[in-house]
């Protein structure tokens, strides 16, 4: 249907398809990793295309080849961004890289979310409660801005008990 394009917390832009829904093994998949912009160019895989799609691992989908002969009439080679789609900053591929970064550092917002996403995950502060959509919400909402924002939150305590799916309990334990 649409390649997306993600923004990482290093700034790493990550092409993304948007599959029409299919059963793979089991498992309903509408997305599937296109890897880097070169993994796109290689296997010339274009917005329309009919795919074969795998899952590496039996775990992340991804598509393994293209089936030129049912190609839309028209279609052209995707053309990767050279602009980060969250913030409109330049985006780079230093030489010697396969992946193309934005420059916005910490005025991209996507930047920002997945690096607060990483600092309550397991491997940082292991914050129960607080998971990647809780915190697009808490920025969305301009609770949470930076790691040091997390810790005002008990300020909010009030505030996000009124949320849709909260409650006094779960914003205490929060």
């Amino acid at each position: 249907r649409d390649i997306r394009i993600q923004v990482g917390r290093t700034g790493a832009l990550t092409p993304v398809a948007e599959l029409e829904p299919v059963n793979v093994g089991g498992v309903l998949v509408a997305r599937a990793t296109l890897h880097n912009e070169d993994e796109i160019a290689r296997k010339d895989i274009r917005i329309g295309d009919t795919v074969v799609l795998q899952r590496a691992g039996d775990v992340i989908p991804q598509i393994v080849s293209v089936v030129t002969d049912r190609r839309p009439e028209g279609s052209t080679p995707y053309v990767f961004p050279d602009i980060c789609p969250a913030c409109g900053s330049h985006a780079v591929r230093p030489p010697g890289e396969v992946v193309k970064r934005c420059t916005g550092g910490l005025i991209c917002p996507a930047q920002r979310v997945e690096r607060l996403i990483h600092f309550v995950s397991r491997p940082a502060f292991d914050i129960d409660g607080l998971g990647e959509k809780t915190i697009q919400e808490f920025y969305d909402e301009g609770w949470l801005h930076g790691p040091a924002d997390v810790f005002k939150l008990p300020e909010r305590e009030a505030d996000i008990a009124t949320r849709e799916g909260w409650g006094k309990l779960s914003a205490s334990n929060l």
